[in-house]
């Protein structure tokens, strides 16, 4: 451990810990995991949270806080355990004087609250990957978190397939595309980058959930990069790794059907209402069954259980292409999934017979997206 004093203000070390802390697992079985490395440096200071299958670092630059309150009277680095260290910081008044010495004890001092904590020794945390600086993709941090949010819920929910539990991400020319799929449904979307290139990568669907949470206030690019079996999202203001899922996502494009009998133009937020109406009705089923079907040109959404009940709802149809004869059963909570994540006030859904997946896209030319869900049997 080495010796390390600074004085911060207590709000931005507490948050700052927080988002670190999401990293780390308490009771980890490697001890020195169970802790977050602090690293003053002479700009700002470092945060750094890792359980070995993610890793957040967060840099607090002098220049963030007002009035100049952070203060480096001298540089360092020290680990003290995350939880118990978390809640102090969280419940200290401001500001708050971080000071460690050659004996692995690290201080604390706010007003007239003196603590100290036991750390581990610093130099025995694990390094940070080595980052491949080249093909370097770019994306707005909005459209990075539309991209997963529009996709991460079709992810498998078991390890039977891991692949399978994480999001592909893919870039091909000027292109980066998110899909995922458990078999039984698949969502993905396209957006335009300003990297040219070709790579792919599969992440757990738990590490980009959390990435989410990290970069929700963040409206800037956010870089991504490959390091050493890890994946890299960077913006200036915190940096995630995350261990890749390793092995071969299968080719989903063959799933997406290249024809349809009959194609709906529908009201987004009352599709939304009326399915979820008749899901209410639908959990006796192992699928949550509801039905699709056209009576009287209208969209006709029924379910129903011996136990409740049943309930029948009809919709105004916007358009119509192709046949209008339709009887379909699909998972409603799968459909609700599906069109949560989308903005548009109308969508168009593509139907190719009682037993083939409907297709949900945006009814512009170009859609960016795209979800497809399997039928159940009724």
């Amino acid at each position: 451990m080495q010796q390390m004093k600074f004085t911060i203000n207590q709000h931005v070390f507490s948050k700052a810990l927080s988002d670190v802390g999401k990293a780390v697992t308490p009771k980890s079985l490697i001890p020195i995991l169970s802790g977050i490395k602090v690293i003053a440096e002479e700009d700002g200071i470092r945060l750094i949270g890792t359980n070995a299958d993610i890793i957040i670092e967060r840099f607090i630059p002098i220049s963030e806080t007002n009035n100049n309150e952070i203060n480096i009277d001298q540089t360092g680095s020290a680990v003290v355990s995350a939880r118990s260290f978390i809640e102090l910081i969280r419940k200290l008044p401001e500001p708050i004087q971080v000071e460690v010495n050659n004996h692995q004890t690290i201080k604390v001092k706010s007003g007239d609250i003196f603590t100290q904590f036991n750390g581990f020794r610093a130099e025995e945390y694990p390094t940070l990957p080595m980052i491949n600086q080249s093909n370097t993709i770019h994306i707005d941090a909005e459209d990075l978190i539309e991209a997963i949010k529009q996709t991460v819920f079709a992810t498998a929910k078991n390890e039977t397939r891991p692949v399978l539990t994480g999001i592909y991400f893919s870039l091909s020319g000027y292109k980066f595309t998110a899909v995922a799929t458990d078999s039984q449904r698949l969502a993905s979307k396209v957006k335009d980058v300003y990297t040219l290139g070709d790579a792919s990568f599969i992440v757990p669907s738990s590490s980009v959930s959390e990435l989410v949470k990290q970069i929700s206030d963040y409206s800037g690019t956010v870089e991504i990069h490959s390091a050493d079996g890890y994946i890299l999202f960077k913006t200036d203001q915190v940096s995630l790794y995350s261990r890749l899922i390793s092995g071969n996502y299968p080719n989903t494009s063959k799933l997406i059907p290249t024809e349809q009998k009959t194609t709906l133009f529908l009201n987004k937020e009352s599709l939304v209402k009326g399915v979820d109406r008749a899901c209410l009705f639908a959990g006796e089923w192992k699928n949550n069954n509801i039905t699709l079907s056209i009576q009287e040109h209208k969209l006709c959404i029924s379910s129903g259980s011996s136990e409740m009940g049943t309930i029948q709802e009809l919709q105004e149809i916007k358009d119509l292409d192709g046949e209008a004869e339709l009887k379909i059963s699909i998972d409603g909570y799968f459909l609700m999934d599906a069109l949560k994540t989308i903005k548009d006030e109308e969508i168009k859904i593509k139907f190719n017979g009682t037993m083939r997946p409907i297709v949900i896209e945006s009814i512009h030319e170009k859609s960016s997206y795209l979800h497809l869900i399997s039928p159940v049997r009724s």
